[in-house]
């Protein structure tokens, strides 16, 4: 198999939650660039029609759809409607999420005695119901063919504990790693694989956007890198078209860090200092 066989994903259909911004737009654009037809779901209705109408221009076929991840029949019916005009549904980016408030390396009300239990349900309901959601619609389609990649944004805040995460955050995170390694086993027989991404930090607007306009927050995570720095969304893209593409064919039930190191050392010593 040669290597533009082995990453070939050219008229294959791919449902992307989260994506009108972050790493739900990079999964959405090399997807899109590799042949792809992508159904593009976000509650931004604005970016999602800008970057759509981008990704249009550039020759891709994508579809946006408006749509809150938390409603469930609003997401059953826009995947089970991309299913019905597109006639397959190939690979799901179950990406959609949100902070769930600050941590308690950041913020007193990230504490576990002090942290807000609406926020906490919040996160809860966008980075795990909805992603289980969104896979629960997707099989049957997936199913019916007997091939399917089911891609899980987790975060390496699932994998250990982070403090600069807060607790809707890492809870969520956490379970959508066991989700998808419990999806990974049951839909082995179907040829449909299921793999977790479990990014460190990354330069997007989650929690509201900090990482772009504080300088002190971009520091606390940088520092956690042993590179030494925040990963541009662009660079999530590779490990995504492996995990989409028969290149990845016997991974499943796995989950990868992308953390330019993070995961390799101990938790920062600065959360112990900050508590002397």
């Amino acid at each position: 198999m040669t290597q533009a066989e082995l990453f070939d994903i050219k008229g294959h259909v791919a449902i992307v939650t989260g994506a009108a911004s972050g790493l739900g737009l990079a999964f959405s654009e090399v997807m899109a660039a590799n042949g792809a037809r992508v159904v593009m779901l976000d509650l931004n209705e604005a970016e999602l029609a800008r970057h759509a109408a981008r990704l249009a221009a550039e020759g891709s076929v994508v579809e946006p759809i408006k749509l809150d991840v938390a409603d469930t029949e609003a997401l059953r019916a826009a995947i089970d409607g991309a299913a019905s005009r597109h006639g397959r549904i190939d690979c799901l980016f179950a990406n959609a999420g949100i902070s769930g408030g600050p941590g308690t390396l950041t913020s007193d009300a990230g504490a576990i005695d002090h942290f807000d239990i609406d926020l906490f349900r919040r996160a809860m309901d966008i980075n795990l119901t909805a992603t289980l959601m969104a896979m629960r619609f997707v099989v049957p389609h997936m199913k019916a063919r007997r091939y399917g990649s089911i891609i899980a944004t987790a975060s390496i805040a699932g994998i250990r504990a982070e403090p600069i995460c807060g607790y809707g955050y890492i809870a969520s995170k956490a379970a959508v790693i066991n989700v998808v390694r419990q999806a990974a086993v049951e839909l082995a027989p179907w040829n449909i694989r299921a793999n977790a991404i479990a990014p460190g930090p990354f330069l997007t607007n989650i929690g509201g956007g900090r990482l772009h306009r504080e300088p002190e927050v971009v520091k606390l995570f940088a520092d956690m890198v042993p590179l030494s720095r925040l990963a541009q969304t662009d660079e999530i893209k590779g490990l995504a078209l492996l995990l989409a593409s028969p290149a990845g064919s016997y991974l499943t039930g796995t989950v990868i860090p992308i953390d330019g190191g993070a995961t390799a050392v101990m938790t920062r010593g600065h959360y112990a200092d900050r508590h002397a």
